[in-house]
């Protein structure tokens, strides 16, 4: 079914979701690849070799919070940032959603603490999925405003992934296993989601038009952070990012970009009909990757690499917000947004804006 066919303006026939607005908070403080291998060599018996995980990554600059801001910190920051732009108080929300692969502790859930913080009166609560957490949150807001539960849904997510890296390397297979962690930036976002009306005559109306999401999590154990967990409640050598880098790109290759190409089939479009696609970008290899198996141009992509990092899951918003800022997208335009993540995970959300 088209995005614009009959009356149909949303799933199942109720309020289609509009992204109405987005807004990022990055951290002013930041570290360099070089100066990570640096820290590293000067705090452990290995020593890598310099400019290695730059021409391994493509990645040359990351982002780091201060040290006594919490991923809800980071998650005010943007929201607070969004709703001085979109002229809302935080009373005007009627959820909101904290979604991210870090959180404050485990209980309660990190959505409290942000409503605290911002002010906001509303229900909340947590959505947790890597870094498909945002892309999941705005799945499960959309259809909560096509059930007419909620008019105006506000996603957040506050990412801090430096607190667990490993700076003391014991050996190369130690530096192998934490590299994911040399890669990633903290940052925040904010998305604001609100029940849409239908569209002049002849015209398709804003919102989001297709949702859908794979998994295989016979992969889960690729790559991890279990502490705090069940399994690992208090043992310190769980603290730290672990991950197969081979393992896990050969997980994202088997589940295939037929999840994608089918969403493009189904509603008649190719990649030139959006005039931006925002896809998770892990590293420039990786990347490039995706891009050839999907047959994806960079042209409508918004580079996060390489002078943030991965931004876990704020990457999307923040280029989606980085597109609204610079022009290259507006009201009437068609954007793509596709996650991928540890466990592992695939999502494709296309909206109107």
């Amino acid at each position: 079914m088209s995005e614009g066919s009959g009356q149909l303006v949303g799933q199942g026939g109720g309020a289609r979701a509009v992204i109405a607005a987005v807004a990022v908070h990055l951290p002013e403080e930041t570290l360099t690849s070089r100066e990570v291998e640096q820290r590293i060599t000067d705090s452990g018996p290995y020593r890598p070799r310099p400019g290695l995980i730059e021409a391994v990554t493509g990645i040359a600059v990351r982002h780091v919070a201060p040290d006594d801001w919490q991923a809800s910190d980071l998650a005010a920051a943007a929201a607070r940032k969004l709703l001085a732009d979109a002229g809302l108080d935080a009373r005007d929300l009627d959820l909101l959603i904290f979604a991210s692969a870090s959180q404050d502790m485990v209980e309660p859930a990190t959505a409290h603490i942000l409503a605290s913080k911002i002010g906001a009166s509303c229900p909340v609560f947590d959505v947790k999925n890597a870094c498909n957490s945002v892309l999941n949150a705005i799945q499960v807001a959309e259809a909560l405003i096509a059930g007419r539960q909620y008019r105006r849904v506000l996603v957040c997510t506050g990412e801090v992934p430096s607190r667990a890296i490993r700076w003391s390397v014991r050996d190369r297979g130690q530096f192998a296993e934490s590299f994911p962690g040399y890669t990633m930036s903290d940052s925040g976002a904010a998305v604001l989601l609100e029940a849409g009306r239908t569209g002049e005559a002849g015209e398709p109306p804003a919102g989001i038009f297709h949702r859908a999401f794979t998994a295989d999590s016979s992969a889960w154990e690729v790559g991890t952070l279990p502490g705090g967990g069940t399994a690992y409640p208090r043992d310190p050598e769980a603290t730290y990012f672990r991950m197969d880098g081979a393992r896990l790109h050969a997980a994202f290759e088997a589940l295939g970009p037929e999840l994608i190409l089918q969403a493009l089939a189904e509603h008649g479009l190719t990649w030139a009909d959006f005039t931006v696609v925002a896809v998770h970008q892990v590293t420039v290899p990786l990347l490039d990757a995706f891009l050839g198996r999907t047959g994806l141009t960079s042209g409508p992509l918004v580079p996060v690499l390489p002078e943030h990092g991965n931004l876990a899951s704020a990457s999307l918003p923040f280029q989606l917000a980085r597109a609204w800022e610079q022009g290259r997208c507006g009201p009437g335009d068609r954007v793509a947004l596709i996650g991928l993540a540890g466990g592992v995970s695939l999502g494709v959300v296309f909206a109107r804006l």
